[in-house]
């Protein structure tokens, strides 16, 4: 029997260090064909994610994916990671956490869109119409 990774056992313990200590853990994301995620956020391959409870609604943090609703500019969004996706966890506020070795996730079971490019995201009308939308969000210093 293969012995299991100490991966997603490190990622919930340092993202209930960062809760227990009031931080706001992050994940950062290797990008890959398995992995669900909003294309336009997505810089140099990676995705940075908070994965606070405040940020996520039904976050399970799997041994083999980490999955969650969140929303991206007033979106509701479904995310989907490969744990062997993630390359860090870390809190926020202090940048205190772990990286990781990435390796390429298994096609997740039942998956037919595994095959699919990572920057063509089927096209839907209500994902073109909430792209063409203007935020109306300001950046105060």
């Amino acid at each position: 029997m293969q012995e299991t990774s100490t991966k997603p056992y490190l990622l919930r313990a340092l993202h209930e260090w960062c809760t227990d200590n009031g931080y706001t853990p992050h994940i950062v994301v290797t990008v890959d064909a398995n992995t669900v995620v909003p294309r336009g956020h997505i810089q140099d391959g990676q995705i940075t994610l908070n994965i606070g409870h405040l940020a996520t609604n039904r976050l399970t943090l799997g041994n083999e994916y980490i999955e969650f609703q969140t929303r991206f500019g007033g979106v509701t969004e479904d995310i989907f990671v490969p744990v062997a996706a993630v390359s860090a966890i870390y809190a926020r506020e202090t940048g205190a956490g772990m990286g990781f070795d990435v390796v390429e996730s298994e096609p997740y079971p039942g998956d037919d869109t595994a095959d699919a490019a990572p920057d063509s995201p089927p096209a839907t009308a209500e994902s073109t119409k909430d792209s063409d939308k203007v935020s109306h969000l300001k950046i105060v210093k």
